[in-house]
């Protein structure tokens, strides 16, 4: 049986999750943590668990502490469970990794049950309201104009990249630090879902952000 890691500030819900779980057939082991820390340590001791997180409660950085700790320990698998979870957070999250199942704290008991078995199995669980989120906002976005996915500022920014501009040139520019570009960077190749600058040039003079004629002066 794996042991089951529950990692949730608050009482009620740590004391929720106890009783659903005490209550299966093969009472799995339970351990409690209280921070990032005490995780990361159960888990170089149990690297085979599984993980029961409220994320919006913990001492995490950004979602990409998950992506980390997930390459660091490929035999987890991961529950998130929180009141709120913003779409750029549950993309992020679900487009990078493949272990982290997704419940919201006013999700069913049917389908809290049913999270928790399929990751035992390593099968990753996403809740009808979250799902939800994610197709209708999908459409969403494919009825845009491929200007209307960035902001202007990342249009403003993806013009002068795809004009041959570096990091350092963008942000003296801009009067911001080099890390801010690179934060926006990062979210405009998510947006318009490539890899790269090349990529990301050809997206802009499809979508206008970059005149042909300026290009190749």
């Amino acid at each position: 049986m794996r042991k089951i890691i529950i990692a949730d500030n608050q009482d009620i819900s740590r004391a929720g999750w106890c009783y659903l779980l005490q209550n299966q057939t093969e009472m799995p082991e339970i351990s409690e943590v209280y921070d990032k820390k005490e995780l990361v340590t159960l888990l170089t001791l149990f690297p085979d668990s599984l993980v029961i997180l409220d994320y919006t409660l913990f001492d995490f950085e950004s979602v990409n502490d998950l992506v980390i700790l997930q390459m660091r320990y490929e035999r987890v698998d991961w529950i998130i469970f929180s009141d709120e979870l913003s779409e750029d957070f549950l993309r992020t999250l679900l487009y990078n990794t493949h272990s982290f199942s997704v419940l919201m704290k006013d999700s069913s008991k049917e389908e809290l049950m049913r999270a928790y078995k399929d990751s035992v199995k390593g099968i990753r669980y996403i809740c009808n309201y979250v799902s939800n989120i994610l197709i209708n906002n999908n459409k969403s976005q494919n009825n845009l104009n491929p200007k209307q996915i960035l902001t202007i500022t990342e249009q403003e920014i993806l013009k002068d990249m795809a004009l041959g501009k570096t990091t350092k040139e963008i942000a003296v520019k801009r009067f911001v630090s080099i890390h801010t570009i690179m934060t926006h960077r990062k979210n405009i190749f998510r947006k318009i879902e490539v890899n790269n600058v090349h990529e990301a040039t050809k997206y802009a003079m499809r979508a206008g952000i970059v005149d042909m004629a300026e290009y190749y002066i």
